[in-house]
């Protein structure tokens, strides 16, 4: 089972849902406002969660009454909605997670965002989370060998540091190669790579990547 977790970031920078609702074994947790871009888009959501502080209460009370299950917090908690919503998620134990509508907007968002990926992995979960939006793929690894398979829809690869340092980086098959570099948190030298292959592969031996796949719009 993958869960797919929709927010209520910019409308305009969700991608075409409709075409992960054909895949198989797939559950969607709405977080607030996602709830209405959902069924927008034709997709019954399995569970709504959050405060809902981002709809009217005439949006909100179509919402309930459309029988969606609905879990309200409210506004003063220590979680955002985002963070309520991922623990949901992890509860249902699935293969992998995937976020939508966190990104655009409000960059204190955002960046909260991204931190829960770091979090994630600090926990030691297993369940690989990625962020998904019409420009980008984001996700966090931690020390390994990996492979990247070429995406022609996402040209730009880049190596984020989010660690104080990460040692040992390697890139092969790839436009700029690296072979055991030290890169330090507030680098740019990894921003925008792009892979010369059918697949290319990055390892690093200790630290924390922030992995972005990009194209331009």
């Amino acid at each position: 089972m993958i869960v797919h977790i929709v927010a209520g970031g910019p409308k305009d920078l969700l991608p075409d849902l409709t075409t992960y609702k054909s895949q198989e074994n797939i559950k969607w947790i709405a977080v607030d406002r996602g709830a209405i871009y959902l069924q927008e888009q034709g997709i019954t959501p399995n569970e709504a969660i959050g405060d809902f502080d981002s709809m009217s209460q005439e949006e909100f009370a179509r919402l309930k009454i459309s029988g969606l299950t609905i879990e309200q917090f409210k506004a003063e908690k220590d979680e955002t909605d985002m963070e309520l919503a991922i623990n949901l998620a992890y509860r249902l134990n699935p293969e992998s997670i995937r976020i939508f509508g966190a990104t655009g907007g409000r960059l204190d968002h955002l960046m909260a965002n991204i931190s829960l990926l770091y979090k994630a992995l600090e926990w030691g979960r297993d369940i690989p989370i990625t962020i998904i939006d019409k420009q980008n793929i984001a996700f966090m690894k931690k020390p390994g060998s990996y492979t990247l398979e070429q995406l022609p829809q996402m040209k730009y690869i880049s190596f984020i540091p989010i660690s104080k340092e990460v040692e040992g980086l390697t890139l092969k098959g790839f436009k700029y190669p690296l072979e055991n570099r030290h890169i330090f948190f507030g680098s740019t030298l990894c921003i925008s790579n792009e892979l010369i292959l059918n697949h290319g592969t990055y390892s690093f031996s200790s630290g924390i990547l922030l992995v972005i796949r990009s194209r331009d719009k």
